[in-house]
């Protein structure tokens, strides 16, 4: 596992990925931090931190889009399946390297609610748990862009694709208030996301046939629940959206409410996605 973390972690700042990352957070963090630290003069650094969520839109997809389609695109994974690792150590070796180059921006913006300290009173542990959970809220994007990356080869696809599942996830309470509550708007609603999922499947599995018959099963047992029984649907929407909605548990901890919960969430996020992650390479290397 240490020699595929270093591997990938020389991978990125051996190329423009890494760099880029960094200077990309960092100039958004710093643009933010002048705006609400220094201009509004707000000694807590959270207020800041909160309104760079959207900045995991674009990183996010631009640090995990070549960790694993890169490896299948060129064949070197045919390497790590036959290697004498278990699938485990490829899982977190890769993970762990995306971590690291996230923790060392991390590091970085550290250094500010110092240099706020110097021009008023500062209060540490609220703005360091602010910059924790930040941290653990990358932790999660990280490992959904790492899942999604080793399901396909195309760089491309992947970052589109994790592109599109960090947006719905930062803009899911928004949409959820736009959609009523009602069972006909419900049946919409499930409708184009059913077709959303069978174009992923056919992508992914490269075979029409189970993507209509998974399409086709699911659309049926949708329509049949909202013609007997449409009130079950009611409501429903704003239910599921909000579910999605992961930034919600770290807007509680940037208005000073911490919780166990918190990182409790956020890395049984990044477990279940590695886990997936660890389900898809487990069954190439067996197939």
């Amino acid at each position: 596992m240490l020699a595929i973390y270093k591997k990938e972690l020389r991978a990125y700042f051996n190329s423009l990925i890494g760099w880029l990352f960094l200077a990309f957070f960092l100039a958004f963090v710093g643009v933010y931090v002048y705006l609400y630290n220094m201009m509004k003069g707000y000694s807590y650094i959270g207020y800041a931190l909160s309104s760079i969520n959207f900045v995991f839109i674009l990183l996010v997809p631009m640090v995990t889009m070549r960790i694993m389609a890169e490896e299948k695109r060129q064949k070197t994974d045919q390497l790590l399946l036959t290697a004498p690792i278990s699938v485990w150590k490829i899982v977190l070796g890769k993970y762990l390297a995306m971590v690291t180059l996230t923790g060392v921006g991390m590091l970085s913006i550290c250094v500010y609610p110092l240099v706020l300290a110097r021009f008023g009173v500062v209060n540490f542990g609220m703005s360091y748990m602010a910059i924790f959970g930040l941290f653990m809220v990358s932790c999660a994007y990280l490992a959904i862009g790492l899942f999604i990356s080793s399901l396909t080869e195309s760089q491309a696809f992947a970052a589109v694709m994790t592109f599109i599942v960090v947006l719905i996830t930062c803009l899911a309470d928004g949409i959820a208030n736009l959609i009523p509550p009602t069972a006909k708007a419900a049946w919409i609603t499930y409708s184009v996301l059913w077709v959303l999922i069978s174009v992923w499947m056919w992508r992914v599995m490269k075979n029409a046939t189970v993507a209509l018959l998974v399409f086709a099963i699911g659309e049926s047992i949708l329509s049949v629940v909202y013609l007997l029984n449409g009130t079950l649907l009611e409501g429903t929407v704003k239910t599921v959206l909000g579910s999605l909605a992961i930034l919600n548990v770290y807007g509680q901890t940037v208005g000073g409410v911490f919780e166990l919960r918190m990182p409790v969430y956020y890395l049984s996020i990044a477990f279940v996605f590695c886990f997936l992650t660890y389900q898809n390479i487990r069954k190439r290397r067996y197939s």
